[in-house]
């Protein structure tokens, strides 16, 4: 991956056998996996393993030429320190706009444009859950068949609302975010909100100055308590007979032509291995860069995955504003996972592993090349909402479902997921755009992923070539057209990040 590199991983399928032999004249001494590491020249104990230019481990014993490289004979470097890093000192101009680059998408009120026309119904609490199941279903077969422009109706379920400190300061993390949800792009405006009516997140603190009835008599909120529901079925009806108001206002939106400009894309990893910072992130980065040019928002997150690059980073900030920021919300995350009785390895997971990932420092290597190479425009906390175009960093924890929850809180209209080991993740909300690193992951999961870029392994295509195939399907995809998951309706649960007690 660069000169200073003393590994690099085998990209053959099933790995290689002790004895096989490069054409360098280099010979395994072992079997080592596909996406595994193997040692350049002879590591001494206690020499740096480099790999990306960096130091990413040192060597817990002697790693003659050949050798399997791994984490049982690594020794993990310390986090890098927070202070005095550079700022604004890799800044490269983002290159000519791009012009000319549209979709067709769906304008708000409030100036953004959505992806898809779907309507949501937002909870206050998980214990109203079950009964909106109930009523997604109903709404499902009676109601949507008469409103063919609306995609689908989903229900924002979470697992917060109650038996929370409801006043401590950790709990305006998931208040806002889900208050932000509601305001996702792709809902159109159409808030929609079902209560139960004891809980400690009650409606007017969701949502303040929001429900309100309209010159029909018609409200965007349904609780449950309420006196007129006598029996199940009058909660089921009152949901029903509110959300088919909201569907007739969407059904009245049309697509229309929106410029490149207008998208605000998520980018996220999981299920990572070795071949993700050598194939798929790369490409999204070149992606990334694009969508730059074209005027976008682009995102990416995950705080454990970029802390081990934060010099990186600052570097790339655009404003020592910026650079503060992220120091900002990566002290807070270190204090954050320290009173927790845990650090940043507690990232790694057996399947990264597997995939030949011996640690974060690695990992977090080949997850910041997603971003690209343009300058860090703004940092925003979790739950909060994007603001302005560029490349942003929002701050989030690197769990799949966790950072998926928070980009959607953001404002994203669509989401790109690369993986090496493979997950069906998806969401409801957003298209999910599946990237696979490996060539034989895309040809095992042919009707799960996207995209296969593990073509720019065997040399079968350029990053830049990749890259800007996932330019090209991202407005294909913000067009209408359909990913594999949508295909199939796969979709996880939100959860929300909630660093508040639980009462």
């Amino acid at each position: 991956m660069h000169q200073d590199d003393n590994v690099a991983i085998v990209v053959n399928d099933r790995g290689l056998p002790s004895g096989a032999c490069f054409e360098s004249g280099l010979v395994l001494r072992e079997h080592v996996p596909q996406g595994h590491k193997v040692a350049l020249v002879d590591i001494a104990a206690g020499a740096p393993i480099l790999r990306y230019g960096v130091v990413i481990g040192y060597a817990a014993r002697d790693l003659p030429a050949g050798s399997w490289v791994y984490e049982a004979v690594m020794r993990m470097p310390e986090a890098p320190g927070l202070d005095d890093l550079p700022v604004g000192t890799a800044l490269r101009p983002a290159g000519p706009a791009l012009e000319g680059y549209t979709f067709e998408g769906y304008r708000n009120a409030d100036g953004s444009v959505g992806t898809r026309n779907i309507l949501a119904i937002s909870t206050t609490v998980q214990c109203v859950s079950g009964v909106v199941e109930y009523a997604l279903a109903r709404i499902r077969k009676d109601l949507l068949p008469r409103y063919p422009n609306v995609d689908g109706v989903v229900a924002l379920r979470h697992g917060y609302g109650c038996g929370v400190a409801i006043d401590a300061p950790g709990a305006s993390v998931p208040v806002r975010t889900l208050r932000n949800i509601a305001r996702n792009p792709n809902f159109g405006g159409e808030v929609m909100l079902v209560s139960l009516g004891c809980e400690k997140l009650q409606p007017e603190r969701l949502m303040p100055e929001r429900f309100r009835r309209d010159e029909a008599g018609h409200t965007d909120l349904v609780r449950l308590q309420d006196e007129a529901h006598v029996g199940f079925q009058a909660m089921i009806d009152s949901i029903v007979e509110t959300a088919d108001q909201h569907l007739r206002r969407l059904d009245r939106r049309r697509r229309e032509t929106c410029p490149a400009a207008e998208l605000v894309v998520g980018m996220q990893c999981g299920g990572s291995d070795a071949f993700s910072g050598v194939t798929a992130n790369p490409a999204l980065g070149a992606a990334a860069d694009l969508l730059v040019r074209a005027g976008a928002t682009v995102m990416f997150s995950e705080v454990t995955e970029v802390r081990d690059g934060i010099g990186q980073l600052t570097a790339r900030a655009a404003t020592p504003e910026v650079a503060r920021a992220l120091v900002r919300e990566m002290d807070w995350f270190d204090q954050y996972l320290r009173a927790g009785h845990a650090d940043r390895s507690a990232n790694t997971t057996p399947g990264n592993k597997r995939g030949g990932l011996s640690n974060i420092v690695e990992k977090a290597m080949g997850s910041i090349v997603k971003s690209g190479s343009s300058p860090i425009q703004s940092v925003i906390g979790p739950g909060e909402r994007v603001e302005g175009k560029g490349l942003v960093y929002a701050a989030t924890p690197a769990g799949d479902f966790v950072c998926g929850t928070l980009q959607l809180a953001a404002g994203m209209n669509v989401h790109i997921f690369t993986t090496g080991r493979g997950t069906p993740y998806g969401l409801a909300e957003v298209p999910v755009i599946k990237v696979a690193t490996r060539t034989e992951l895309a040809r095992r999961w042919h009707d799960l992923m996207d995209v296969d870029a593990g073509r720019i392994a065997t040399g079968e295509a350029t990053i830049e070539e990749v890259g800007m195939e996932v330019f090209r399907l991202i407005l294909d995809v913000a067009s209408g057209r359909r990913t594999w998951a949508e295909h199939w309706g796969i979709a996880n649960d939100l959860v929300l990040f909630n660093p508040g007690p639980v009462t």
